[in-house]
């Protein structure tokens, strides 16, 4: 069989940790608050601990995002960072300022460095510079060609090399962006990133010399000017596979378990399909995988070189998909599945569970809602509150019973609006 590149996933939450690992992936990457570019992420160290040591049961690897550009006042605090990163032990660290590199080299030196997208790598030079400076693996920049990628790894064939295949493209260089710290305080690299490339704009010319401002009138595609969508290389997947990345990375330490599940889950069988007949190959099934997850729409970004023209959603950043998450599976025993609510949920509709490495999970039909917490049938339940369901397990055929456990998804079709 051929041999893949680690299948790299993001873990904002410890749910995310055990999801991203039920559905196949290699390594889990995740930071901790203060000392990442994710200062906002829910997690805690005593969970990132919980996570990695599921992970290295499991056979996973678990790196450490730290990659936050340090002030000096930051370094007085590298102490406190040491002992939280021996307490963890994590496979890597993922740094992108050479001052921190300098200070794992000196403090860690027995750890693998990985040098993240906020170095902005675009050229071989650059990989060897970080390669000379002790790092054992690089993460290009988004705005990487496929091309430039195939130049690159011929020309550093001893250094491991990472690229993105999905999740949410930033308008900024690879991230450098000053918009939401200049207009709302919330400095994106350090995580705290407000979007305002989603949001809708008006634009106003202002005269110089009066200050009378005009509006200057736009078209309907003139609205949202900055909105990407988000970056997705399933459609070219054998392609990228035949390059020879390291790691597939996928975007999102800010999103639910139900996205990381559900991305996992679509790559994880693309690439073992992959695998198995490479000639026969078809990505179609896998981007239907994609398609139940709510997006901005997806783009190929810069893999052909400079960015298409329908690579920017200028009419909204509303979700494109037909599809809900409809919940999470929190228990199962000998009469019921319990489902713990993501969005409401009504008799007569049709879930579809995605089961850890099977490409067409069941469908049940919902014949009526059961309360778990009261036993009691509803007319309908809103999610929120740890609110769930029970589903009897007669309803579902008895070769999928057995891979229905916790942490498992399930979607719905979205209810259309009279």
């Amino acid at each position: 069989m051929i041999k893949l590149p680690e299948l790299l996933a993001p873990a904002g939450t410890l749910d995310a940790f055990k999801t991203a690992i039920l559905y196949g992936a290699d390594a889990v990457y995740a930071g901790l608050p203060g000392f990442s570019m994710r200062a906002r992420a829910k997690i805690t160290t005593e969970e990132v601990k919980t996570g990695i040591e599921l992970a290295h049961a499991a056979g996973k690897k678990v790196y450490l995002a730290f990659n936050l550009f340090a002030h000096d006042n930051e370094f007085a605090n590298m102490p406190r960072v040491s002992e939280i990163i021996n307490y963890l032990n994590p496979d890597a660290l993922i740094v992108a300022d050479p001052g921190v590199l300098m200070w794992v080299r000196e403090h860690h030196p027995n750890m693998p460095i990985h040098i993240s997208t906020q170095a902005n790598i675009c050229s071989a030079e650059s990989v060897r510079f970080w390669q000379r400076a002790g790092a054992s693996l690089c993460v290009l920049a988004r705005e990487v060609s496929h091309n430039e990628f195939i130049s690159i790894r011929r020309a550093c064939p001893d250094v491991k090399l990472e690229i993105f295949v999905h999740g949410a493209m930033c308008m900024a260089y690879s991230g450098r962006c000053l918009l939401s710290n200049f207009i709302t305080g919330r400095p994106a690299n350090r995580g705290a990133c407000a979007q305002l490339c989603r949001w809708k704009y008006d634009v106003v010319l202002r005269e110089h010399e009066t200050g009378v401002e005009m509006p200057i009138t736009e078209d309907e595609r003139g609205a949202y000017i900055m909105n990407s969508k988000d970056l997705c290389l399933m459609p070219r997947l054998a392609t990228v596979l035949e390059s020879g990345p390291d790691s597939l990375k996928i975007e999102g330490r800010n999103r639910s378990e139900y996205y990381v599940g559900s991305v996992v889950h679509a790559y994880r069988c693309a690439m073992d399909a992959y695998a198995r007949d490479p000639a026969g190959f078809d990505p179609r099934p896998y981007m239907e995988m994609l398609n139940v997850l709510e997006s901005r729409g997806y783009t190929t970004a810069f893999f052909d070189g400079p960015v298409p023209p329908d690579a920017h959603n200028y009419e909204s950043t509303r979700s494109s998909s037909e599809y809900h998450a409809a919940g999470v599976v929190t228990a199962v025993n000998d009469a019921d599945i319990t489902l713990e609510l993501r969005n409401d949920i009504r008799p007569g509709e049709e879930i579809t569970f995605v089961l850890p490495n099977v490409e067409n999970g069941p469908m049940v039909k919902l014949a009526n809602i059961v309360n778990a917490a009261t036993n009691m049938s509803v007319d309908k339940l809103a999610a929120g509150m740890g609110n769930s369901i029970k589903i009897p397990r007669t309803w579902i055929a008895a070769e999928h019973l057995g891979k229905i456990v916790p942490y498992v998804l399930a979607y719905k079709r979205k209810r259309t609006v009279p």
